[in-house]
């Protein structure tokens, strides 16, 4: 079986969470069905920096349902190679229009969707109240609409996410598969220090409209009240700091091309995330590096957690101030034995590979 792979864009530095699941879709159907049976079609090629006109095209394509990037002559390309393939693998419903014109242009092989999201709630929290925000939430309503309608087998991440879809566009996932990582973090021997005073505490998060209001909530109505060290690590994050006079004397750690070394500094991830559709990649990060979270009930969605196991479920800045008052309390091992073996058992790459294979090749 040969697998024809759509992806959004080639990446030239870091990864964000959303690029991190498609690797991780990559690497498992390769996987499954061989590296050289696997080719990768880029929509957007970070190398190559977009001029203004690239803008311009991309404005002037929303209303027809070309998502940014894509094009008519780009999705014409794409079904002329798909010929060659077994299956369409779209990693992104937001390219929908790409499931409507293989179909429609006669393509025999499987169309499988990933959906990383419901799109129009995704963009409605990265939006706000920006400019076009108007275009945007329809094209991307019409490309989940599409995905739903052409694709053979949609994938979707959570329970949540399978009934706003089905609310919306009467279509169920054919198979839950929520976000999963590829393990980074094995090792012989993992640390046995415990949490220390004052606690060290991790946000990790780009420069991302519900990653900003998150953290600038948590730091200004619970940092002052509890006596945590916070460091905040995330792509483009810098320019967050440039621009809220909270964070001056906050550490932010901008682009960094190793995260590995901030989460085993760290005692606890915070997650204050109040807003979006999906799963958030970095409760996923969390549980393989072992670490203690106290999260919100959106930053925990989809996963499947022992509140107290895991370190604490916390939407209101009293109920984060208790958890870190008790950690201050009762001091706990840095390294969290429940969040690695959660991670392994549910969300590694092993633990999906199976669902995966049953989208690939079962009809």
């Amino acid at each position: 079986m040969n697998v024809l792979f759509i992806r959004y864009k080639k990446t030239k530095d870091v990864f964000e969470g959303g690029e991190r699941g498609s690797q991780k879709n990559h690497d498992v159907i390769a996987g499954i069905v061989g590296d050289d049976n696997v080719t990768t079609y880029y929509i957007h090629d970070e190398s190559k920096k977009n001029t203004l006109l690239d803008y311009a095209k991309g404005a002037l394509l929303f209303p027809f349902h070309y998502f940014f990037g894509l094009t008519p002559c780009r999705v014409k390309e794409i079904v002329r190679l798909a010929r060659d393939f077994d299956a369409v693998f779209i990693d992104r419903s937001v390219f929908g229009i790409i499931a409507k014109k293989l179909k429609k242009q006669g393509y025999k092989g499987r169309v499988i969707t990933f959906f990383h999201n419901v799109e129009v709630p995704y963009f409605e929290a990265k939006l706000g109240k920006k400019p076009g925000r108007g275009i945007v939430l329809r094209c991307a309503d019409h490309n989940d609409r599409f995905s739903c309608q052409y694709s053979d087998k949609i994938i979707v991440l959570n329970r949540r996410d399978d009934a706003d879809i089905f609310a919306r566009y009467g279509r169920h996932g054919d198979v839950v598969i929520p976000v999963a990582l590829k393990d980074q973090y094995n090792k012989n021997e993992y640390p046995s220090e415990m949490t220390r005073q004052p606690l060290q505490c991790l946000f990790l998060g780009a420069y991302f409209t519900p990653n900003n209001e998150g953290i600038l909530w948590f730091v200004n109505h619970v940092l002052p009240h509890v006596n945590v060290k916070l460091r905040i690590v995330g792509k483009n994050m810098a320019k967050l700091q440039a621009e809220e006079p909270v964070l001056k004397n906050i550490e932010v750690i901008n682009n960094a091309p190793e995260l590995a070394p901030f989460f085993e500094e760290a005692d606890l991830m915070i997650l204050p995330i109040f807003k979006g559709s999906g799963m958030k990649v970095k409760t996923c990060e969390s549980l393989m590096y072992g670490k203690n979270i106290l999260a919100t009930d959106e930053a925990f969605e989809g996963y499947e957690v022992d509140d107290r196991q895991v370190g604490g479920r916390c939407n209101t800045a009293e109920e984060f101030i208790e958890c870190l008052h008790d950690f201050e309390r009762h001091p706990r091992a840095r390294f969290n034995q429940y969040s690695r073996k959660l991670f392994l058992e549910r969300y590694s790459e092993d633990a999906v590979v199976e669902s995966f294979r049953k989208v690939l090749v079962e009809d």
